[in-house]
């Protein structure tokens, strides 16, 4: 098993901890961050509307914003004109637990001799993490500037910050919180309750309590469920938090 992986392992003391974090719930078919982004564009949201999660703009197949729905922004100007694709659940929120991550490797070595660590490590050595990296449930389209100015912050109910911070696009963002729009909450407190369900190494910590009121208050849409069914076929395991409540509003 070691050999395909192209991994040297020098003791059963470090392939333990290597697996530990895997689960048998989560993401178990492709490791590639690239391949679920463009399984995601080619397989799934040529079935749902093409929309971004936080503002609701239109995009195209090749990834361009045809209509950014009145969102502005004086910052990344550039990336304010396509989507990329947003861990909901950011790397760093999971990636963290990763020692890579945290402490780097001795294989995590750039060109120039110099060891790096953070999420190019991780994703360089540590195979589970790479799995949760490319975890279709936990990743949605959005204007790539929102993506950057959400960064890893985390969301709140509300936040104090002027009106219309980004135009018509009802997304706050101030001292490292995010306020989304109501109707991303649902989507948002779900992609954190499965990521927590599906990988027992990850926990939401204190935000918990208010994404578990955003769940019930904002249910699941069809949408949504079509969303997850395409992820489903495609990814191989079940998303049981959304699952669980299209079965229960018959959208399944």
């Amino acid at each position: 098993m070691l050999k395909q992986f192209g991994i040297i392992v020098l003791s059963t003391t470090l392939f333990i901890p290597f697996f530990a974090n895997a689960s048998d719930n989560g993401n178990q078919t492709n490791q590639s961050f690239s391949k679920a982004k463009k399984m995601l564009e080619r397989q799934v949201y040529t079935d749902v509307p093409r929309l971004t999660i936080y503002c609701h703009a239109d995009f195209n197949r090749k990834k361009k914003i045809t209509d950014n729905n009145g969102f502005t922004s004086t910052k990344h100007v550039k990336r304010q004109t396509k989507v990329e694709w947003e861990h909901v659940v950011p790397a760093e929120n999971f990636g963290r637990n990763f020692s890579e991550w945290r402490e780097g490797n001795s294989a995590c070595v750039n060109s120039k001799g110099k060891n790096f660590k953070g999420r190019r490590c991780a994703e360089k050595i540590n195979i589970p993490y790479r799995y949760m990296q490319a975890d279709m449930y936990n990743l949605y389209p959005a204007i790539g500037a929102v993506n950057a100015l959400r960064s890893n912050y985390n969301f709140a109910s509300s936040v104090n910050a002027k009106k219309n911070q980004f135009g018509s696009c009802p997304i706050k963002i101030k001292n490292k919180t995010v306020q989304p729009p109501n109707y991303a909450k649902g989507q948002i407190a779900r992609a954190y309750l499965y990521m927590e369900a599906a990988y027992p190494m990850y926990k939401i910590g204190r935000q918990k309590r208010e994404l578990q009121a955003w769940d019930k208050q904002y249910p699941v849409t069809r949408t949504e469920c079509r969303r997850t069914q395409l992820i489903e076929s495609l990814q191989g395991n079940e998303n049981y938090v959304v699952k669980s409540a299209c079965l229960d509003r018959g959208f399944w």
